[in-house]
């Protein structure tokens, strides 16, 4: 293989390195998850040094500071990766999970569960996404080929020869995880065309990027979709809860698909609720653009338009819309949301479960922070995207997520009549 891999060669090794993935024992796979934890932290400065130039070169490119901060690596971000790899660990192996039963012609069926092969992940600013990804594809059997974007190709570099250093001194085929050389734009099409060789392409990052590869590809593709999130507050809502949820869902991070776009407000607590929403996020230096209702009571909010309710800002921007009772809210959501994550406040059981029942989402909260939507959250260990389709999985994509199944049948010589 030449010195600077072309991205066919580096998807016929990862080929080559499902096949040994996928007959290996967990705890062939738990050993070289282990030396990986160990990596990360012990060349944690190494991690940093190099994410600052990548810090660097965004803020000379006017990143926004939403992207930046998902850019940032900090010591405490390192140690958190390496915490998730050992969580990602000590989880079940999917793996060789079967279930199966005896046919009335005494034919023995097994459903098994298999790795998918090679999946190649496609995605953004997020360093924290390589580690995430080359674990989960890892410890489900899969190689992986990881797409970074150029704004933290330093980060992805360290990030993944570390994790590569740490397969070769375990004993495993190195070229189960890759990081793809071509950054030219034109690799990303080149990916989504080669059928026969990647078995899933996941996309991960903005509306833009996701429809370029759905548009593209021939590749079977897991779509991780934009998070227009929503949170309800109902006539029946604790006020102080849903202001303690919406300054969370919206300023503890606010450049992540899971954060708060818009709040639904309930005409009935409007005039209550929207003052002391106004101060809180005034003083976190959130922008507020307010349908007319809701400006009566907060004069300081621009006029919001039509955009503003299809908008997924990622950065420290609220939209706010009065509405009149559960339906409306149920409405505005079925037309504008994508599917995320949804949440209501209330303490109605009746609404609670009504709201659960009719939005279409991958997450609906009730009395919680959408914040929540997450692998790690949700005891997964980890996450390599977000599911907002419907066909083979939905929500946070972890393990199991990544396998697939197959039959194997054991006869004594049955013909079918």
């Amino acid at each position: 293989m030449s010195e600077r891999p072309t991205l066919l060669e580096q998807a016929r090794a990862a080929r080559e390195a499902a096949r040994v993935l996928a007959t290996l024992p967990g705890s062939a796979k738990d050993r070289g998850l282990c030396e990986m934890a160990g990596a990360l932290r012990q060349h944690t400065e190494e991690i940093l040094q190099a994410n600052a130039r990548d810090l660097e070169s965004g803020e000379a490119a006017r990143m926004s500071p939403a992207l930046l901060d998902r850019l940032r690596l900090t010591p405490g971000r390192v140690e958190s990766m390496a915490r998730g790899v050992e969580k990602v660990r000590d989880l079940p192996d999917p793996v060789g999970q079967e279930e199966g039963w005896t046919r009335p012609n005494g034919l023995s069926v097994r459903r098994i569960r298999v790795p998918l092969g090679v999946v190649a992940m496609i995605y953004e600013a997020r360093p924290n996404v390589t580690v995430e990804s080359a674990i989960l594809a890892f410890k489900s059997g899969n190689a992986c080929l990881l797409r970074g974007s150029t704004s933290a190709v330093n980060s992805n570099r360290v990030l993944t020869g570390l994790l590569r250093q740490s397969l070769q001194a375990s004993g495993l085929p190195v070229e189960a995880i890759q990081a793809v050389a071509d950054m030219n734009r034109e690799a990303i099409d080149e990916m989504a065309r080669m059928r026969g060789l990647i078995d899933c392409l996941i996309p991960r990052g903005g509306a833009e990027l996701i429809q370029r590869v759905v548009r593209t590809a021939s590749v079977p593709v897991l779509e991780t979709g934009v998070g227009n999130c929503h949170l309800y507050v109902h006539a029946q809502g604790d006020l102080d809860m849903a202001l303690a949820l919406a300054l969370n869902a919206k300023t503890q991070r606010p450049g992540v698909c899971n954060a708060l776009e818009t709040l639904l407000v309930d005409g009935a607590v409007a005039p209550r609720f929207l003052p002391m929403l106004g101060a809180a996020m005034s003083e976190r230096g959130v922008e507020l653009r307010a349908c007319p209702e809701a400006r009566k009571h907060l004069p300081e909010a621009r006029v919001a338009c039509e955009e503003d309710w299809d908008t997924e800002y990622l950065d420290l921007i609220l939209a706010i819309r009065v509405v009149e009772g559960l339906p409306q809210a149920l409405e505005h959501i079925s037309r504008y949301g994508t599917g995320h994550s949804e949440a209501i406040v209330t303490g109605d059981l009746a609404a609670a479960r009504r709201f659960q029942r009719e939005v279409d989402a991958c997450a609906v909260y009730v009395n919680a922070s959408t914040r929540f939507t997450d692998g790690e959250e949700f005891g997964f260990g980890a996450e390599i995207g977000i599911s907002t389709q419907k066909l083979h999985a939905r929500g946070p994509l972890g393990l199991k997520e990544l396998t697939t199944t197959k039959y194997l049948v054991e006869g004594q010589g049955q013909v079918r009549p």
